[in-house]
C-alpha cells in the first residue's frame, strides 16, 4: 500500500474543521450531516463529508478511523463515490443505543445493512474497501485482529469511482474524527482467503 497524501483528495461538502495533526487528518462535523437516498425514510440526504481521490479499478483503499460515537447517527469510516445517486459508504454509526459496523449502498435510492459492535464505539477501526470488475469488497478490522467481510456489493464499473474518508452527525454538530494511514494498493485477490 502507498501512502496518499490529504492534500491528493478534494472535500466533497467541507466539514467545519478539518486539519492535519501528525500525520492524521482530524475533522470536526457540521449539524444535520448525512448521506441517504429515498428508502423508508422519504428523504434524500447529501450532505456528508467526504474527501475523495480516484479508486481505479484493481484498486483498493485502506483508512484507520477513530471517533466516539455517542450520539443518534454519528458516523465515520470510507465512502465511495461516483455521483449523487451511486455510492456505498462504510463504517461505524452509533443507532439505537449501539456502535454498528455497516454499509450503505446507494444506486439511485439506498439501502443499509448493519450489526450491533458495541466495543467498537472508541478506539481505531480500519476500514479497507476494494474495486474490481463490477465488484466491491468491503472489510474491516480492529487492531491486532483479522480483516472481516462487511460487505459484497454491486458497482457500475463503466462508471468513474472516487473514494476516501467520510463523516457525518445527523442529529448534531461537532463529532470528531480522527483519520489516518489513508493509503491505496492492489485490490484484494479473492474474496475468500485460501483454507
Amino acid at each position: 500500500m502507498e501512502t496518499i497524501p490529504w492534500d491528493a483528495g478534494s472535500w466533497r461538502n467541507p466539514p467545519s474543521d478539518a486539519a492535519v495533526d501528525r500525520d492524521a487528518l482530524k475533522v470536526r462535523t457540521k449539524e444535520a450531516t448525512d448521506m441517504w437516498r429515498h428508502t423508508s425514510y422519504g428523504f434524500v440526504h447529501d450532505s456528508g463529508h467526504a474527501l475523495l481521490a480516484p479508486l481505479p479499478d484493481g484498486q483498493a483503499m485502506e483508512c484507520d478511523v477513530e471517533a466516539r460515537y455517542e450520539k443518534q447517527f454519528d458516523q465515520a469510516g470510507l465512502i465511495v463515490f461516483s455521483a449523487p445517486t451511486h455510492w456505498i459508504k462504510c463504517g461505524i454509526e452509533f443507532a439505537d443505543g449501539s456502535a454498528q459496523l455497516g454499509a450503505v449502498v446507494t444506486s439511485e435510492v439506498s439501502d443499509w445493512s448493519a450489526a450491533p459492535v458495541p466495543h467498537w464505539s472508541e478506539g481505531i477501526t480500519r476500514f479497507r474497501v476494494s474495486r474490481m470488475g463490477d465488484a466491491l469488497t468491503i472489510r474491516a478490522k480492529r487492531p491486532g485482529e483479522p480483516w472481516q467481510l462487511v460487505r459484497l456489493a454491486p458497482i457500475e464499473s463503466s462508471r468513474q469511482w472516487w473514494a476516501g474518508p467520510y463523516a457525518a452527525s445527523p442529529t448534531r454538530a461537532g463529532l470528531e474524527v480522527s483519520f489516518s494511514q489513508l493509503s491505496l494498493g492492489a485490490a484484494d485477490s479473492a474474496l475468500h482467503g485460501e483454507d
